[in-house]
């Protein structure tokens, strides 16, 4: 059964009343079929509704929502299948919360790199949620190195609620690890280009996050700390989070009035979720799009460029 966030409810009743007219139809062999169009010409338009007028906080729930597509449901669909993953960062071990690997899209070798989480409770435990340890980010620096030794450029997929905050993983040097893929991916020799699909929190966000070309899905958020640790910081309480949401800036909408980001996603109506066929169709045209633009520059200037870009970001005096 399709899960529905709280602000979804008129979207769940529509729903309801579809399968109905549906299971009238089949009990009782009722012709339904005008009243079953008309209530999908009428979720369409309700779904648009309600997802053109959501808050932050109600974007970053879209953003955790448990149908959402995840990394390896984008690869599969964009390569088509033909996706070789790579494993460890032949120093610990295997971190299952990063995946990577070379893949084709449209007969194009690539290299693909993203978090994963789980899509059970089994296998999000499997997958830390998410989360990366050291392990991790040293796995996907190594994928991004073995790119740049075959010319080949570098997508990446940010979907994760932060780096694991384990001591073990402080223990392993968590923080150099994520500064180091930061110090790296800035001066890659081949094309970056980083998409935010789901939740985009701190540096475990940041961590595969430099590239030439930096995209948010629509209803997706990135930010130094989520809406709930802001709210327990500030207020010693998570009743603030919606507060916290709104005062952190943390939509795409914002995050590119602030020339953080270089561009926005559309969704369909409904969220990623309601359409993953139509959604992964746009990404793949996205990464279409830049990779043929940003082939095309000197790889001198795509360094320069990509560095310049950050450097300008923020307020700051001399």
């Amino acid at each position: 059964m399709p899960t529905y966030l709280d602000f979804e409810n008129p979207i769940k009743e529509l729903h309801e009343q579809m399968d109905k007219a549906v299971e009238i139809a089949e009990a009782g062999k009722v012709d339904t079929s005008k009243t079953v169009a008309e209530l999908k010409e009428k979720l369409k338009a309700t779904q648009k509704e309600v997802y053109a007028n959501l808050t932050a906080w109600q974007r970053v729930q879209v953003s955790r929502h448990p149908e959402r597509p995840y990394t390896l449901d984008y690869i599969e669909s964009i390569t088509g299948g033909n996706f070789i993953e790579l494993h460890g960062d032949r120093n610990f071990k295997d971190d299952k919360a990063i995946v990577g690997g070379f893949g084709q899209i449209d007969g194009k070798t690539h290299m693909l790199i993203g978090h994963q989480k789980g899509i059970n409770t089994k296998m999000r435990q499997y997958r830390n949620f998410g989360m990366a340890n050291p392990e991790g980010y040293r796995k996907a620096l190594r994928l991004m190195k073995l790119a740049e030794k075959f010319n080949k450029p570098v997508i990446t997929f940010i979907d994760t609620p932060g780096a694991y905050p384990g001591l073990e993983a402080e223990e392993r040097g968590q923080g150099e690890a994520i500064a180091r893929n930061l110090f790296e991916m800035a001066q890659l020799q081949v094309p970056v280009i980083c998409i935010i699909i789901g939740e985009g929190a701190s540096g475990g966000a940041l961590g595969i996050g430099i590239g030439d070309k930096v995209l948010m899905l629509e209803n997706t958020w990135y930010s130094v700390i989520s809406p709930e640790s802001c709210s327990s910081i500030l207020w010693r309480s998570w009743e603030h989070k919606e507060k916290a949401a709104g005062a952190l800036k943390l939509t795409a909408d914002d995050m590119k009035k602030n020339k953080l980001i270089d561009g926005i996603i559309s969704e369909p109506p409904g969220g990623a979720h309601s359409d993953r066929e139509q959604m992964f169709k746009s990404v793949k045209r996205e990464i279409k799009k830049w990779v043929t633009k940003l082939s095309a520059e000197k790889k001198d200037t795509l360094i320069n460029s990509r560095i310049q870009k950050f450097c300008e970001m923020g307020v700051y005096n001399d």
